[in-house]
C-alpha cells in the first residue's frame, strides 16, 4: 500500500491526459469561432476546382 501512495507512475498519465483535452477544448473553440471563415475558404477552394 506504501508503494501504491508514493507510486509516480499513473502521474505522467494524468498529465497527458489534461494537455489533450485542454489542446482538444482549444481546438473546438477555434472552430466554433472561426467557423465562418472556414467554410467561405472551402466554398471558394470547391469552386476553383470545380472550374478547372
Amino acid at each position: 500500500m506504501e508503494r501504491f501512495l508514493k507510486g509516480e507512475n499513473g502521474q505522467g498519465l494524468v498529465e497527458y491526459a489534461l494537455i489533450i483535452s485542454v489542446v482538444s477544448v482549444v481546438l473546438v473553440a477555434s472552430l466554433v469561432l472561426f467557423s465562418d471563415q472556414l467554410a467561405v475558404s472551402f466554398n471558394t477552394i470547391a469552386n476553383a476546382l470545380q472550374s478547372l
